[in-house]
């Protein structure tokens, strides 16, 4: 039975207090939802054969998790770049080489919006395998935006996938195209930012990142920078590994069109001196 007004008014009263409305986590008994910590969200597969180093790419990301929470055939990491200011958030899903995971990668290319194909420099059998990993991604996840990564550049002395013939493949088959050496830290971030911003030009998103109006101080900071430095330059600059990597992230980015048509490469005159696999350098 609902008490009258004035009875009610008499029990709070004698008692002392009043009950307020419970809020909305108090009545669910779960906390409220943290803020989002990034701008976009994407999904991305790293696909190739077992063995080329899918998971030396994972390691040389940063944060999330090593294991996927979901299946034992995949391994699962997150990491967020920094692309015009903008944190992008990437949900990386490796899946093994073996053909019989070929289920999983049918599984998981549904909704993903970009594709890493991995092969490994020093074995020709990988680069070949790519037009099957190839026509499997393009089965269930037509379309999507692929960036062709020859992974292992740090040995580049056993080469037997020259870097044209390589370059050649991916311009056929519409793809971007880097090689990669995790042991140097060469090539691993640009490969993910070049990736992101085709995702997000695919989905429609690049209007909105892509903006003359200056979004944080730190973007300010960004193109302050960048207007007075050289891509290049930029690595001899004191600053942490971290906060280098942003600006020649949004120094690439920031270029005109025309150095975007093809993916940013390092100089035709580097050279990879390497004295052995703990001990390399790109000059």
């Amino acid at each position: 039975m609902v008490a009258a007004p004035q009875q009610a008014t008499n029990q709070v009263a004698q008692n002392g207090s009043t009950t307020l409305p419970r809020s909305h986590h108090q009545r669910t008994g779960r906390p409220p939802a943290a803020p989002k910590s990034y701008d976009y969200l994407l999904k991305v597969l790293l696909v190739g054969d077992s063995d080329v180093g899918k998971q030396e790419i994972l390691q040389d990301l940063e944060d999330g998790s090593a294991d996927s929470p979901f299946c034992s055939g995949s391994a699962y990491k997150t990491t967020t770049i920094l692309l015009d200011g903008k944190r992008v958030k990437l949900q990386l899903w490796d899946t093994s080489g073996q053909g019989r995971f070929c289920t999983i990668i049918r599984s998981y290319s549904r909704g993903a919006q970009g594709i890493l194909l991995v092969y490994d420099i020093t074995n020709k059998w990988s680069f070949d395998s790519i037009d099957r990993w190839l026509e499997e991604v393009e089965k269930h996840a037509p379309g999507v935006p692929k960036v062709l990564v020859g992974n292992r550049l740090h040995l580049a002395f056993k080469r037997q996938v020259q870097e044209r013939e390589a370059e050649l493949y991916a311009a056929k088959n519409h793809m971007a195209f880097f090689e990669v050496s995790p042991l140097c830290d060469f090539n691993i971030r640009e490969s993910f930012c070049e990736l992101s911003r085709m995702a997000l030009h695919r989905n429609g998103m690049e209007r909105l990142w892509r903006s003359n109006k200056v979004l944080s101080l730190q973007e300010l900071c960004c193109r302050a920078i960048v207007a007075r430095t050289s891509v290049y330059g930029l690595e001899r600059l004191p600053l942490p590994t971290t906060l280098k990597s942003h600006l020649k992230s949004y120094a690439i980015s920031a270029a005109p069109s025309r150095h975007r048509a093809r993916p940013p490469k390092h100089p035709h005159n580097a050279r990879l001196n390497c004295t052995g696999r703990n001990s390399c350098t790109i000059a």
